[in-house]
């Protein structure tokens, strides 16, 4: 049995109102080691073979998808990699001004995933869905895009760090959109925001000047 909120959204035809749509509520994250084990309940293969087989995937998928491919999984769905500048570089301007942007630039930045129709009905068919108790609470931050940007400014004027958790505290967003906009900083041109570290262990720092 899996359980559904309602979030609070913009309407993007109503400018200022909100709507409410279903969200599941995820409470487990299915590793590897999970699904190659429920996998090998229906063959004849180990956990360990499936673990194998799904390795050796993973990798045939990488290399078709470097080769500039789409991958089609029968019942699964289609993954295209994504294209993104790579972390400091400034984007390529239209009017000709500054840099040009290269290949060393340039870096696979994210995987598009398109589900198989099959594999929604599959997950429709099995799943049972109940209204949960619990709430969705909606962040909205009293700041606008720039207020946040100049919080985030003169935080790093007097502080050598940024991270999420203290862009969340500044600002009043989630943790997901403080994330994502803290990103944002990053590539827009003036913005004085850098960073050092990757994924997890990512911080936001004062930009130095070129």
């Amino acid at each position: 049995m899996a359980e559904y909120t309602m979030q609070e959204m913009n309407d993007l035809n109503n400018e200022g109102k909100t709507l409410l749509h279903p969200r599941m509520i995820i409470r487990h994250c299915c590793d590897s080691d999970e699904l190659s084990a429920l996998t090998a309940e229906g063959t004849t293969f180990s956990a360990g073979e499936v673990r194998g087989v799904m390795h050796l995937l993973f990798r045939m998928m990488a290399h078709r998808m470097a080769d500039g491919c789409s991958v089609s999984i029968d019942g699964v769905g289609v993954f295209s990699p994504r294209l993104a500048l790579k972390e400091g570089r400034e984007r390529e301007r239209t009017d000709g001004q500054g840099r040009r942007r290269n290949a060393a630039s340039i870096e696979v930045g994210g995987i598009s995933f398109r589900p198989d129709r099959k594999l929604l009905d599959e997950v429709n068919s099995h799943c049972r869905l109940e209204r949960s108790p619990q709430r969705f609470v909606r962040h909205r931050s009293k700041y606008s895009p720039q207020e946040r940007l100049a919080l985030a400014q003169r935080y790093l004027e007097s502080h050598p760090v940024l991270t999420v958790a203290g862009y969340v505290e500044l600002t009043g967003l989630s943790r997901t959109v403080a994330s994502m906009e803290l990103r944002s900083w990053l590539t827009l041109p003036g913005s004085g925001i850098g960073s050092s570290g990757r994924g997890s262990h990512r911080v936001y720092v004062k930009k130095r000047e070129e």
